[in-house]
């Protein structure tokens, strides 16, 4: 009896091993199945390019800055897609600014900078005019 005693222990041993090293395989395929996901779902996500390899002028460069300084919090520059304010690429492609109907053109774009939306600050107190035209400038690039 003890010998066969033994052999179902044995057996039973065999077995939790099997189970432990299914459970792991499952965990693994599972975790390869989650980063798969994480890196496909952030395929749209690509490297800041430099203003050099933009070709942006100075003018536009230092629109640049102010972009990423006011803007870009809410408004992602190379995207349709918007964070809480709409995306601005090619803003100034379309006829009319997306949310609002209006004329996509640097007298209204001056306006909502200056004067705000219901959802966005004016800057009419923190920007000159000229920091105005160079985010102006670049926002032509987008």
């Amino acid at each position: 009896m003890d010998a066969s005693k033994r052999k179902i222990e044995e057996a039973e041993l065999q077995s939790d091993h099997r189970l432990g090293l299914n459970l792991c395989l499952l965990f693994a395929a599972g975790l390869i199945a989650l980063i798969a996901f994480a890196v496909l779902s952030g395929c749209d996500v690509e490297r800041r390019k430099s203003d050099a390899e933009l070709g942006l002028t100075p003018q536009q460069a230092a629109g640049r800055k102010l972009y990423d300084n006011y803007c870009d919090r809410c408004h992602r520059p190379y995207s349709t897609k918007g964070k809480k304010g709409p995306g601005l690429k090619g803003v100034f492609q379309n006829k009319f600014l997306p949310q609002t109907g209006l004329p996509a053109n640097d007298e209204r774009v001056t306006d909502i900078i200056r004067n705000g939306r219901p959802d966005m600050p004016g800057y009419s107190q923190v920007l000159t005019s000229q920091d105005i035209q160079d985010l102006l400038a670049y926002m032509h690039t987008l």
